[in-house]
């Protein structure tokens, strides 16, 4: 499926979240407690110790988990999870030798829905391909997935200038939490990750995050199955009440104004009103 940016911001703005294994649950069923709280919350994945597990005998794989997405349907109160997992290149898994494959992709999976049933997997080659996204059942490749998720120990919330600057200093991890919404469609996302590469000017006491990839998910609309919402990005801010997104998409190769080609490419920036949260894990010295 080919996205434009005019196309993709009339569709409502793409709301995928990236490397999926999706719990859902209703308010007053008993999981994740009896009442959705208000979000972001005070708390996070480490994500230095977080993954998802495959039991298939042919190949018990292990995803690294890289992100997190919550989206949340307010006028139910039904909220999904969707972990987006490390990326890897396509390989001639357990061979003798030659172990990448010559035709090379990027691979990066995406679980989510109840027990992590859904499964979207992004493959990207050096051109367009019709394989870039593939929705399945994930219990169909890897069997049903395991997940191994631990929470994040000792997490504060960074709100202000000083504790921003001091965790970034001390060299303890962060992780953002960038929450977005639709009024119209009364869906609701907060995207999760580990804040990877923190900018801080010291002199103007500023700071700016950047960090991906990350699942990006489309408000606008009801997906069924609601993880074919999900697009790849990154995400940037330097304040509390906006974030910028780069959404992976097909993207011209110009030179002298003159079109060569398409290729899959962070491009188009946007812009969104959104409540961005920072949290350390672990002590600040």
């Amino acid at each position: 499926m080919h996205t434009t940016r005019r196309s993709f911001i009339a569709g409502g703005l793409a709301s995928v979240c990236t490397a999926t294994a999706a719990r859902v649950c209703r308010a007053g069923d008993g999981k994740n407690g009896d009442k959705q709280p208000e979000s972001p919350q005070i708390g996070c994945l480490d994500y230095g110790l977080s993954f998802i597990c495959n039991p298939s005998p042919e190949n018990s794989v292990r995803f690294w988990v890289e992100s997190r997405t919550t989206v949340i349907d307010d006028s139910t109160g039904v909220s999904t999870e969707f972990y987006q997992c490390a990326s890897c290149k396509s390989e001639n898994t357990f061979a003798e030798k030659d172990l990448f494959q010559e035709d090379n992709y990027d691979f990066l999976p995406i679980f989510g829905g109840v027990d992590a049933e859904d499964l979207l997997v992004f493959r990207r080659p050096a051109r367009l391909s019709e394989r870039y996204r593939q929705i399945t059942k994930s219990e169909e490749v890897w069997g049903k997935p395991i997940l191994k998720l631990r929470e994040g120990q000792h997490v504060q919330v960074l709100d202000g200038w000083e504790k921003i600057h001091d965790a970034t200093a001390a060299g303890v991890p962060i992780v953002s939490q960038t929450e977005i919404k639709n009024p119209d469609t009364k869906l609701r996302a907060i995207i999760e990750c580990p804040v990877k590469t923190m900018n801080i000017r010291p002199r103007d006491k500023m700071y700016q995050v950047d960090t991906g990839p990350i699942a990006f998910p489309d408000l606008s609309q009801r997906s069924e199955p609601l993880i074919g919402s999900l697009r790849l990005a990154f995400v940037a801010f330097n304040a509390p009440h906006f974030a910028d997104f780069v959404i992976e998409q097909p993207t011209s190769v110009t030179e002298d104004g003159e079109e060569l080609c398409k290729i899959y490419h962070y491009s188009n920036p946007i812009s969104l009103p959104a409540k961005n949260t920072l949290l350390a894990v672990g002590d600040v010295d």
